[in-house]
């Protein structure tokens, strides 16, 4: 064992020597005393020297002990320092990459271009499905109106629909200049289409763009401009009906109410920004036009952004009026183009006249007292058939609807939703405009909807069932008597959120 090479050691080296030296001639010296009388008092002192070694001896021994003590003492501090530190370099690398991984705010990002952050979102939704009619727009999850005539629409279908499946990316952190900043939204769902038409189409659905816009907003004064594709003012977007089958194409969507997405600009205003009580806010837009033709017959015409809606650059032009609380909202929009028959190089011959100037008024309101929700809205108009109006039937059509939902959660989890909706286009302008001399072409004269649902709701995760009722009234050809048809569809859903 190797000691530390201090004064102390020296001396308890020295005495360990001298004690070994010494004991040989202790015993000697005892030896001697008693063969001779004379060496009594050497004989004493050996002995008083004995004694005195043997004592140091001990102490020597003590020291060494105490010595192996702290050393081991100090091995065993040494292997916890080192077992802590390796802990600590472990909690903290755990630490850093929850901190990389996880915002401040909680939700899952990663970053993008310097000071931006990026968030992933959406949710998956299946619904099984069975109806006995075939629908206009499409069958399962957008199923809306019962497609005519009735003579030709028979027979049940049932299916398994994933298309309402939806992810988008929200852009945050973006800055513009020392007073204002923002961010934007990619949204994409399924509803493009399926891939091709052979066999195995139905089972991969087309991705489609919803929504990609940037917003410039101004935290200080209330302001935000959005750019890009996005939904007009006339769609309901915080005040859609609750369905967990029916959400892409809402209940009632072109059967009670109308909106649609454009690429646009949108200038939303706080109109009493910072103050305590309902929150005001005013929205003006303008969004790109569209429309079916001018030719009667379609083709090449409705694509690249050569119909009526878009000669002469008429944009869409709206303006909304909203305001909200705790638990009610309520708004009015107004909007407004103008269509020109004849087409961007004015060349095609109009059914009835050049010009057409399309208007709609829409006012609604959402309300939920306690475990209640109320949701519904009214809208009139003209030639609407651009935003999804009059069944999506083109011409110069005027028209009223809406809808209206009750709701009631009897617990936390489990609720039950009643909707009803009806749209009227005016019937002189449907056989005007869409039936005219034809006696082949239907004319979409009214449709009443409703649905009933039961639904429950459980973390990320909302399952359900629901029953939708559609009773459409139409007039086939222009000698044709008014008939109905009717179409039920009944679905099992779930969602999940992300």
């Amino acid at each position: 064992m190797t000691f530390p090479t201090t004064t102390r050691g020296s001396r308890l080296l020295a005495i360990s020597i001298a004690c070994a030296l010494a004991l040989p001639l202790g015993v000697h010296a005892q030896s001697t005393t008693k063969s001779s009388a004379k060496g009594n008092a050497r004989e004493q002192q050996l002995e008083q020297r004995v004694n005195q070694l043997e004592q140091e001896l001990a102490e020597l021994k003590a020291m060494i002990q105490e010595q192996r003590q702290a050393t081991t003492q100090a091995a065993q501090t040494a292997q916890q320092a080192q077992a802590t530190a390796t802990q600590a370099a472990t909690t903290a690398q755990a630490t850093s990459t929850k901190v990389e991984a996880v915002a401040p705010n909680g939700k899952p990002t990663f970053s993008t271009a310097p000071g931006m952050s990026v968030a992933l979102h959406g949710f998956i939704s299946a619904s099984a499905f069975g109806q006995d009619k075939t629908f206009t727009y499409g069958n399962g999850q957008n199923a809306e109106i019962p497609a005519v005539p009735a003579a030709a629409n028979k027979g049940s279908l049932s299916g398994v629909d994933v298309r309402n499946t939806r992810f988008w990316l929200d852009f945050t952190g973006a800055k513009f200049n020392e007073n204002w900043g923002g961010g934007g939204r990619i949204e994409m769902d399924f509803f493009g289409g399926f891939n091709g038409t052979g066999a195995y189409s139905q089972q991969q659905p087309t991705p489609r763009l919803r929504q990609a816009y940037m917003d410039i907003a101004n935290p200080s004064t209330g302001s935000t401009i959005r750019i890009g594709e996005q939904w007009d003012l006339m769609f309901p977007l915080d005040n859609t009906p609750t369905s967990l089958s029916h959400i892409a194409f809402p209940l009632g969507f072109g059967a009670g109410f109308v909106g649609w997405r454009y690429p646009g600009v949108v200038w939303m205003q706080d109109l009493n920004h910072g103050s305590d009580g309902p929150k005001w806010r005013l929205d003006v837009g303008a969004f790109s036009g569209n429309w079916n033709g001018p030719n009667p017959s379609g083709g090449t015409n409705t694509i690249n952004y050569l119909t009526a809606g878009n000669a002469n650059f008429r944009p869409q032009v709206e303006a909304r009026l909203r305001v909200a609380d705790k638990d009610w909202l309520a708004y009015f929009v107004a909007h407004y183009s103008s269509l020109n028959l004849k087409g961007v190089n004015g060349s095609f011959a109009t059914p009835i006249k050049d010009k057409i100037d399309s208007y709609g008024y829409e006012l609604g309101g959402q309300w939920k007292p306690g475990p209640w929700t109320f949701k519904g809205l009214i809208y009139s108009g003209n030639a609407l058939g651009q935003i999804f109006g009059a069944m999506s039937q083109f011409g110069d059509i005027g028209e009223a609807g809406g809808y209206v939902q009750a709701g009631y959660n009897f617990t936390p989890k489990w609720s039950v939703n009643a909707f009803y909706s009806q749209a009227n286009p005016s019937q002189s302008d449907v056989r005007r405009w869409v039936i005219g001399s034809s006696t082949t072409a239907n004319g979409l004269l009214r449709t009443q909807q409703a649905a009933l649902s039961l639904q429950y709701a459980s973390g990320a995760y909302e399952l359900g069932v629901e029953w939708m009722y559609d009773k459409l009234k139409y007039q086939p050809g222009v000698h044709g008597e008014t008939q109905n048809i009717n179409g039920n569809q009944v679905s099992l859903n779930g969602l999940y959120k992300f």
